[in-house]
C-alpha cells in the first residue's frame, strides 16, 4: 500500500506567495481607492475609482479637510471620549479579572459568568439611550465614557483573568509574606505583569471606540459634542460635501493617522509580552 504525500515542493513555496498577493488584494486596494481619491482634484474625483491622480493636491484637499470638516473640534471630543473610556475599562478589567482568577467561590463564578456574558449578548440601544435619559447622560460625554465601558469592559476582564491565572500564586504569596497589602500586591506585582494584555486591550477598545459611528449617534448625536466619526457624517451628508469625495477621503486619512500611530507604537509591545509570557 502506497503511503499517503504530503503538498509538493512547489505548493509548499506557491502558499506563502498566494497568502501575501490575497491581503494585499484585500487591504492594499481599498487603501489606494483612499489615498488616490484624497490626493485628487475636485473634477477627478467625482466618480472615485483606483486610477491615480493627474494633478496631485494632497496637501490642499487635507488642509480643506481639517478646516471646513471642523476636525480639530471633533478630535478634542474623541479624545475626552476615548481617553476616560480606555482608562476606566482598564482600571476596572484589571481589578475585576484578578479577583475572578484568584477566587473560587460559587458567588465569583456566577459574577464572572455574569460579566463575560457581554461578549455574546448584543447591546440594547433603545434601552441604554432610555436609560442615559433617566439619569440626565443623554447626549453628553460622561454618558458615552459610561456605555464604551459598558461594551468592553466583558472583553478586557475575559483576557485579562485567563492572563492572570497564569501568573504563579507564589509571587502574590510571598510579597504577602513581606507585609504588602492587596492593594499593594496589585499595583506592585500583578498589574505589572498585565503590559502585554493591558497593552492589547488598550488597542482593541481604542479602535472600536475612535471608529464607532453607531453609538455615538444615538448617545451624542450632533452639535458640539460630535466625535470625528460623527463630524465625518455629518459633513459627507452636508452639501459641500455631496460631490466632494476628495474632501471625504482626506477627512478619513486624517482621522485614521492617529489610530495607525498607537497600532505601530503598542504592536512590538504586544508582541514582546506575549513570547515572554509564552516563554514563561
Amino acid at each position: 500500500m502506497r503511503a499517503p504525500t504530503g503538498p509538493s515542493p512547489l505548493w509548499r513555496a506557491a502558499r506563502p506567495v498566494l497568502v501575501i498577493l490575497l491581503a494585499a488584494l484585500a487591504v492594499g486596494v481599498p487603501l489606494w481607492l483612499v489615498l488616490a481619491t484624497s490626493a485628487k482634484p475636485q473634477g477627478e474625483a467625482v466618480r472615485p475609482g483606483l486610477d491615480p491622480p493627474r494633478h496631485w493636491q494632497p496637501a490642499a484637499n487635507y488642509a480643506d479637510a481639517v478646516s471646513q470638516g471642523e476636525m480639530l473640534r471633533g478630535f478634542a471630543n474623541s479624545l475626552l471620549v476615548v481617553v476616560p473610556s480606555v482608562a476606566l475599562v482598564l482600571i476596572l478589567g484589571a481589578g475585576a479579572a484578578w479577583v475572578f482568577a484568584r477566587r473560587s467561590s460559587r458567588l465569583v463564578t456566577a459574577a464572572y459568568a455574569l460579566v463575560i456574558s457581554g461578549l455574546l449578548l448584543p447591546p440594547a440601544v433603545i434601552t441604554i439611550v432610555m436609560e442615559l435619559r433617566q439619569l440626565g447622560l443623554a447626549g453628553t460625554r460622561p454618558g458615552m465614557v459610561a456605555v464604551y465601558t459598558g461594551m468592553y469592559l466583558s472583553t478586557s476582564v475575559f483576557f485579562m483573568t485567563g492572563f492572570i491565572r497564569t501568573i504563579p500564586v507564589e509571587l502574590e504569596e510571598a510579597a504577602r509574606i513581606d507585609g504588602a497589602s492587596p492593594v499593594r500586591i496589585f499595583l506592585r506585582v500583578v498589574l505589572p505583569l498585565l503590559r502585554p494584555v493591558v497593552a492589547t486591550a488598550t488597542v482593541m477598545v481604542m479602535l472600536y471606540a475612535w471608529s464607532d459611528v453607531f453609538y455615538a449617534f444615538f448617545v451624542l448625536g450632533g452639535g458640539d459634542g460630535a466625535t470625528l466619526p460623527i463630524n465625518l457624517y455629518q459633513v459627507a451628508s452636508a452639501q459641500l460635501y455631496l460631490n466632494n469625495w476628495h474632501l471625504v477621503f482626506a477627512y478619513v486619512v486624517v482621522m485614521s493617522l492617529p489610530m495607525i500611530a498607537v497600532f505601530l507604537v503598542a504592536q512590538r509591545k504586544i508582541v514582546s509580552g506575549i513570547t515572554s509570557g509564552a516563554v514563561k
